[in-house]
């Protein structure tokens, strides 16, 4: 009997999840045009429907929310449609399914955006890198900064986005407040500077990730919602003079809503330029954390057994592994030999690197 933490059943918000290992959100950019999700898309999730969770490629909630190419969408009808394939397929395998609710800010260009308007973003601060477009690469644009009147009609995209994913039959939904999209824009002061009820002080610059959860929240009910955060991801001229203030803060603001789980991210890039980030991430947090917690961040099982043993988290994301071992649960509970992915097709559309990684059986059969 394999006694790994990691296949232990949990109850999380609503639901009951056979093991603790989360499909982590994976940008594939396999949608077709219209960013509508398609049959090939079915097939990928469908295979990792062993997953204690899947959670759903991060999904632009609106036109405007669109940074790269061959995204799928959730907000028309004919992407509800194509969702809604995928989700049956998940749960005809027995799977579990959130969607993860995306809008990425200033990380966009003119040619993503509607009648090539600029991105938006709470501060006109550029991200100062360079952007993969419909026409190639291209140097990253200085956002426009919202108006304060235009900030309830974002939130309102996400409110409408939450309803598009229940009708498209996920379980729940997961709030992208991490690696340096909107939300976390928002949230800290390299990235807003604005001097009005969104801006300045940490209560400020939290408000509008905390009217997104209650937006969504009303929609969902909160078991049914989690939230990801990189508290120390520093990609994107992210940066902040307080970040254990910043995030001490709104963990603690978000114990008030009764979430399914929090998701942290672990620090992805090297901080020894960055005194003030902390190093480690779920440890630190979890004090704080009322409910449960999963934790993200390059791990193995081993790693991931760790985490779980030390109490630092309750579930483990799995992002990469998943990606080539669409079985993997059973390749840790059989100490089986676990597949390298192929970095090179991670973006590059069509089967190769994507539905063509084989399961267990289908190895066994084919070395017979």
């Amino acid at each position: 009997m394999n006694s790994s933490p990691l296949l232990t059943p949990i109850n999380v918000g609503a639901l009951i999840l056979p093991n603790r290992m989360i499909m982590a959100p994976l940008t594939r950019r396999r949608a077709a045009a219209g960013n509508i999700p398609t049959d090939l898309m079915t097939i990928y999730y469908a295979q990792r429907a062993s997953a204690g969770l899947i959670i759903s490629e991060a999904t632009p909630i609106s036109p405007q929310a669109i940074g790269y190419n061959n995204l799928p969408g959730i907000f028309t009808e004919e992407q509800v449609v194509g969702w809604q394939k995928i989700t049956a397929a998940v749960h005809h395998k027995g799977g579990r399914i959130f969607m993860q609710l995306w809008h990425v800010g200033r990380l966009s260009h003119s040619l993503f955006q509607p009648d090539h308007a600029l991105p938006i973003a709470p501060s006109a601060i550029s991200a100062g890198e360079s952007i993969n477009t419909p026409e190639g690469h291209r140097p990253m644009e200085v956002p426009r900064a919202l108006e304060t009147a235009e900030i309830a009609g974002i939130v309102e995209d996400y409110r409408k986005a939450a309803e598009n994913a229940l009708e498209a039959g996920f379980d729940g939904v997961e709030i992208h407040g991490a690696n340096a999209y909107l939300i976390d824009q928002f949230l800290h002061d390299s990235s807003n500077i604005r001097t009005d009820a969104y801006g300045g002080s940490i209560e400020n610059r939290t408000r509008f990730a905390l009217e997104v959860v209650k937006a969504v929240c009303s929609v969902w009910g909160s078991q049914r919602v989690g939230i990801r955060l990189s508290p120390s991801n520093v990609r994107n001229g992210m940066d902040d003079t307080s970040p254990a203030g910043l995030f001490s803060y709104f963990i603690e603001k978000l114990n008030d809503f009764n979430l399914a789980y929090l998701h942290l991210v672990e620090p992805m890039l090297p901080l020894d330029k960055y005194p003030l980030m902390i190093r480690e991430v779920a440890r630190y947090f979890r004090p704080l954390w009322k409910g449960q917690l999963i934790t993200a961040g390059n791990y193995n099982k081993e790693k991931g057994e760790a985490a779980l043993r030390d109490g630092i988290a309750d579930m483990v994301a799995y992002g990469r592994l998943f990606i080539s071992n669409p079985d993997l649960p059973a390749r840790f509970a059989g100490q089986a030999p676990l597949t390298e992915p192929d970095v090179s097709t991670f973006y590059a559309g069509g089967e190769k690197g994507y539905t063509d990684y084989p399961a267990l059986k289908t190895t066994d059969n084919n070395r017979k």
